[in-house]
């Protein structure tokens, strides 16, 4: 159980913060042996969380680059001589997010309470991945725990850059799509409404193609609010659906369908199960248990079916390659290269090749994306604007013609 305590230090610095404990007596104990004069220790509710513990959580989101950045830091100030508390304390001083800095003190808490590192990073799970946890396990038990840290900091630092990579990719071109919209909104919406009412007012006939945009204008102008209440209506239904099982799978499914996006998708969900591999294989877990993480931190659920799929294969005795080699989701090279671990006893090497492979094309994908989608909406915009301008000459033209 937690409890929150609130006292001051041989040289009266007063200090606050909470510990895990089996009794408030035992906490009170802990306390005293650290130098703690002791002002008061109460237990900390399950149901009705302190404020502190709320606002953080609500108003102050971590990054992942803030979890990379501890790990280095920590790393290096273990490996310079100091003790994991004193340790954590710097950290907590020079960290700028309140949220981060309440989680620190709680993990300090809790390794004062006698819990190791990786049990008192395991209570914050939202923050720091079961991958990450079992890592720093491992490297407790191996007294190689600053080593464990940066391969941690390296595998979340490449995991970060490849869901990165997409929606930068996609920024720019939402930016210009937006702009579109909305120049191609004003035009329907203010500047032709004006061109019907003075043709109108004129008794000449239009051309086709004037009079085509004109009653289109008309009509969205009529039922355009309807129409945006049906497509609301619709965007709701399916991201209710979406949140399914059978709609996420759907999802998903599609999404490694889509041309050239789709493949980038796929490309990093295979990185991710590559490097989280390689990591844990390091780390010296069993292939079940290996499996098991990869299945948990993979983001599709078309990938983690056939994870889960291959997992089952090799509880019945298959090699990893085998099994892999079943699904069309496991690229070629992919389990060529398991193969070639598997022989050689280097797993983790040939999955982190594999995986910087992979790294590699998905950067080409995003510049033939980038390359394709540019080019394509100014065209798109060309043509929506030039087909109104053009409406609108061709009409001036008429006008004029029948007016001589």
């Amino acid at each position: 159980m937690d409890y929150r305590y609130v006292g001051c230090t041989e040289d009266r610095k007063l200090v606050k913060g909470t510990l895990a404990a089996a009794s408030q007596e035992v906490a009170e104990k802990v306390l005293a042996a650290q130098g703690y004069h002791i002002f008061d220790v109460k237990p900390v509710s399950a149901f009705m969380p302190s404020r502190e513990r709320i606002i953080p959580s609500l108003f102050s989101k971590i990054k992942p680059q803030v979890i990379i950045t501890f790990s280095r830091q920590l790393a290096l100030l273990l490996e310079s001589g100091n003790d994991i508390i004193t340790s954590l304390e710097l950290l907590q001083v020079q960290s700028s997010n309140n949220n981060f800095k309440r989680i620190i003190g709680e993990v300090m808490s809790n390794l004062r309470g006698g819990s190791r590192l990786s049990a008192a990073l395991g209570k914050h799970n939202k923050f720091f991945s079961n991958i990450y946890v079992q890592a720093v396990s491992v490297g407790e038990q191996s007294g190689n725990l600053e080593v464990t840290l940066r391969q941690v900091a390296d595998y979340m630092e490449k995991d970060a850059k490849a869901s990165k990579g997409i929606k930068n990719a996609l920024r720019y071109p939402m930016l210009i799509s937006i702009v579109a919209f909305a120049v191609i909104g004003l035009l329907v919406t203010f500047v032709l409404p004006s061109f019907t009412d003075l043709y109108g007012s004129l008794g000449v006939e239009l051309p086709a193609m004037t009079r085509v945009i004109l009653s289109s204008t008309e009509w969205l102008a009529n039922y355009g609010p309807y129409l945006m209440v049906v497509a609301l209506i619709i965007m709701v239904l399916v991201y209710l659906y979406m949140r399914t099982p059978n709609g996420r799978l759907l999802k998903d499914r599609l999404v490694l369908k889509i041309p050239i996006m789709g493949q980038a998708s796929h490309f990093n969900e295979l990185i991710r199960c590559c490097r989280s591999m390689s990591i844990l294989y390091q780390a010296g877990l069993s292939m079940t248990e290996i499996m098991s993480m990869s299945i948990r931190n993979s983001n599709n659920l078309v990938i983690k079916n056939a994870l889960t799929q291959v997992q089952q294969d090799v509880i019945k005795g298959e090699s990893l390659s085998q099994s892999m080699a079943k699904s069309g989701y496991f690229l070629p090279m992919m389990v060529q290269m398991v193969s070639v671990g598997e022989a050689s006893g280097n797993l983790d090497v040939t999955l982190l090749a594999a995986a910087e492979n992979y790294e590699t094309e998905v950067e080409d994908k995003m510049r033939s994306l980038i390359g394709f989608i540019q080019p394509a909406i100014t065209l798109g915009i060309g043509v929506v604007v030039a087909l109104i301008a053009l409406s609108l000459v061709t009409a001036m033209y008429s006008v004029y013609g029948q007016a001589l």
